[in-house]
């Protein structure tokens, strides 16, 4: 059935109540994964891109932006954003969040505890070790990605994780909720969730399979390895045979290389040197894998908890995508380290990604790799000789199983170095041993997609004839079970979070409504250990509930500690009680340009004090930056580092109206004393009715400047149009 939901609104929020409203009723609009419609030679402002995709109908471009007629070009690769807030009805307006931002291939992390759960769960089962997937989770989320697809005018993917021992029924129940891809790997659950060998590779043969018949991209497991190494830079080879086996077997199931994505991570971080030792990696990867897709992923290994780092260790590992290609970018946000990725650091992370692939759009053109370089040519063939004895040497040891069971995987060494220290596996146990049963002679599964034998009579067309159609063929046949738990629910969740919502109420926010969390950033001068006791003090006394230390690092030993903290803060606004002032609209040029000329109006500007910045001050007179004289005020630019007392005095030698200064510097207050001496020498010399006062810099602002003796104070953004517009209003209301 088409759903009925209207279409949102920018300037309205997504109405959880009415996602869940007959959402037993809901089916997907499509399946299959997406990829972006690319767009050679796009032209946008004054720019040409080589390697950018169709543009949003509704987005947030870059900060930067606003330099560029506020154009929001889009990467050509998909964009990854990875959901872990585990409340389905937050999840969503994340995603809504950053799907304006360019994110167009949702991930989310909700399946702690799942790999050992033999069934589907209904319900929110956060006892049994995690919040487990379940088809209400998806299929609202799924309606929800249907109305923001509509929304930013782009197709956008979902995606989960079919693994465990679960495996074929989390694949069954994503096919027919309209999960676009998947995770999907049985090394995976052998080596890190220690589920039977056997029972691992058949349930992923059956999972392989009906993600194929919908088109679902999978996505393997491979990066796991580096993620849990010892010393990850020394697992490449390895992490080359995970790929090989996995893409092996997902073909031998019948999945088109085209569906197949490998999980690619570099495996090592800044202060190593990274760039040098990951490219080899990379380019050994699309050697050998060119005929699958590339999800490029960060890092996490040596992740900690500060963001900026992070952030650069994220934009190294960009770069190598950008010069080696990946049809899925992935992001990690910048607090994964602390392991609370909330709203904004998601957001963070996705332009980060946009920024950094923009920003090196079309490099592959200037600089190329150089493969004939000894140091990139010899390692990347190195690199692919340890992968190929690793497989030989599996071989020749009786294959994949007796190899896990010889601890092959995941060590300190580079093959065939070894230390003792794999992971080490037996076919006769782990999760689910034992639990696969023969099929008789005669076996008959009256389903579609099914993997293996199926004794079907030759009269059949499809097995699923028999029983007058399967839930792939018939979704009217997909059952749909509610929460069950009558503590842990959607509608519980909402119930408490209801007057704020329902109020229109303000409390801060960083991944759940309503939960009121907080970070604070300081520095104090004393060393580590202090600072850490102190900033929780500080924090209860800012009446932070339960405040924690998220994040510190010592900036000298006896100097100083930087930390952060975060707690909840008890308090909402209602924002009817807010003064806001509303933005006063500028005037037209005609009418700002007719006053002009009437007035003759001049006006003398200079950067005050001993400050040396100029960059602002000319945006706003210059007519090149759309500036005071493109309405035909003349205007004497005294530069910067003027003494206040000489910008006054040439006010008057040239029979100026407006005085504007600009002061950047606020050390020592040193704006306010700026401003104040203007003011007071205005005064002082008989000419303050005379003149308008205007003060612009990042620090400043209107009401700060007119309680120090300014007629106005502009800050950042501020525009020529907003000054010329202020000065005609003003001059017109006094009479000037």
């Amino acid at each position: 059935m088409s759903d009925t939901l209207p279409p949102l609104k920018p300037n309205e929020k997504l109405d959880i109540a009415a996602l869940l409203d007959g959402i037993e009723n809901y089916r997907p609009r499509r399946i299959g994964w997406t990829w972006r419609e690319k767009i050679n030679n796009q032209k946008l402002y004054e720019f040409t891109y080589r390697e950018t995709s169709k543009g949003l109908a509704n987005s947030i471009p870059l900060p930067a932006a606003h330099y560029f007629d506020n154009i929001d070009p889009q990467p050509d690769c998909v964009v990854t954003t990875e959901i872990a807030s585990g409340r389905f009805e937050d999840d969503i307006r994340r995603m809504r969040m950053a799907a304006w931002h360019g994110a167009d291939h949702m991930m989310v992390i909700r399946t702690a505890g799942q790999s050992h759960i033999d069934g589907l769960l209904e319900g929110t089962p956060e006892g049994v070790g995690g919040i487990a997937v379940t088809r209400k989770q998806c299929r609202v989320t799924r309606r929800a990605l249907d109305l923001i697809e509509d929304e930013v005018g782009r197709p956008i993917n979902y995606h989960s994780y079919v693994s465990g021992v679960a495996g074929p029924e989390i694949a069954v129940m994503f096919a027919e909720e309209g999960v676009n891809g998947a995770h999907q790997d049985p090394q995976y659950n052998v080596l890190y969730r220690n589920i039977n060998m056997y029972r691992s590779f058949v349930d992923a043969a059956v999972a392989k399979r009906i993600m194929r018949s919908v088109r679902m991209l999978q996505i393997d497991g491979a990066h796991n390895a580096n993620a849990t190494a010892v010393k990850a830079w020394k697992v490449m080879p390895e992490l080359l045979v995970q790929h090989a086996i996995n893409c092996a077997f997902s073909v031998s199931v019948g999945m088109p290389k085209e569906d197949i994505a490998l999980s690619t991570v570099p495996p090592d971080a800044a202060p190593a040197p990274c760039m040098r030792m990951d490219l080899p990696y990379a380019v050994a990867l699309r050697d050998l894998f060119g005929e699958y897709k590339m999800r490029a992923q960060q890092n996490t290994r040596y992740m900690e908890s500060d963001s900026r780092d992070a952030t650069v260790s994220h934009v190294m590992n960009l770069m190598i995508s950008r010069l080696t290609s990946a049809d899925i970018q992935s992001t990690i946000t910048p607090d994964e380290g602390r392991n609370v990725p909330w709203h904004y650091n998601n957001i963070a992370a996705v332009d980060t990604a946009k920024q950094s692939l923009l920003g090196m759009d079309g490099i592959r053109d200037m600089v190329k790799l150089d493969r004939e370089n000894p140091e990139l040519r010899n390692r990347v063939r190195e690199l692919k000789e340890r992968a190929v004895l690793f497989l030989e040497a599996m071989v020749a040891d009786g294959g994949y199983f007796a190899s896990v069971e010889e601890a092959y995987f995941v060590d300190s060494g580079e093959y065939p170095e070894t230390n003792d220290d794999g992971i080490r596996r037996f076919s006769d146990g782990g999760l689910a041993e034992g639990s696969i049963v023969e099929r008789a002679d005669d076996y008959i599964a009256p389903v579609c997609h099914h993997f293996g034998v199926n004794n079907l009579p030759r009269s059949v067309e499809k097995p699923c004839h028999a029983i007058g159609g399967c839930t792939l063929c018939d979704r009217d046949k997909v059952p749909f079970i509610d929460e069950l738990d009558p503590e842990d629910n959607v509608n519980v969740r909402l119930a408490r979070t209801a007057e704020v919502r329902e109020g229109g109420l303000v409390t801060p926010e960083v991944e759940w409504a309503g939960d009121g969390v907080v970070a604070v950033t300081m520095f104090l001068p004393v060393p580590e250990r202090i600072a850490e006791a102190a900033a929780l003090e500080i924090g209860r006394s800012m009446n932070l509930i339960c405040p924690e230390i998220i994040h510190k690092q010592v900036m000298h030993p006896a100097e100083g500690t930087l930390v952060e903290i975060k707690g909840v803060l008890n308090v909402a606004i209602d924002p009817a009680t807010l003064v806001i002032t509303e933005p006063v609209p500028p005037l037209s040029d005609e009418e700002i340009r007719e006053f002009v000329s009437e007035k003759n109006l001049r006006c003398v500007a200079g950067t005050v004090g001993m400050d040396e910045h100029s960059v602002g001050m000319l945006e706003i007179i210059d007519i090149k930056h759309g500036g005071l004289e493109k309405w035909g005020f003349s205007c004497t630019y005294l530069g910067t580092s003027v003494p206040v007392e000489k910008l006054l005095d040439a006010a008057i030698e040239h029979g100026a109206q407006v005085v504007l200064i600009s002061t950047i510097i606020t050390h020592g207050d040193m704006h306010r004393t700026n401003m104040e001496k203007l003011a007071d020498l205005a005064v002082e010399k008989g000419v303050r009715d005379k003149l308008l006062l205007i003060a612009g810099g990042t620090q400043v602002t209107d009401e700060q400047a007119k309680g120090w003796g300014m007629d106005a104070g502009f800050g950042r953004k501020t525009k020529g149009l907003d000054v010329a517009s202020f000065v005609v209003k003003t001059m017109r209301q006094r009479g000037m």
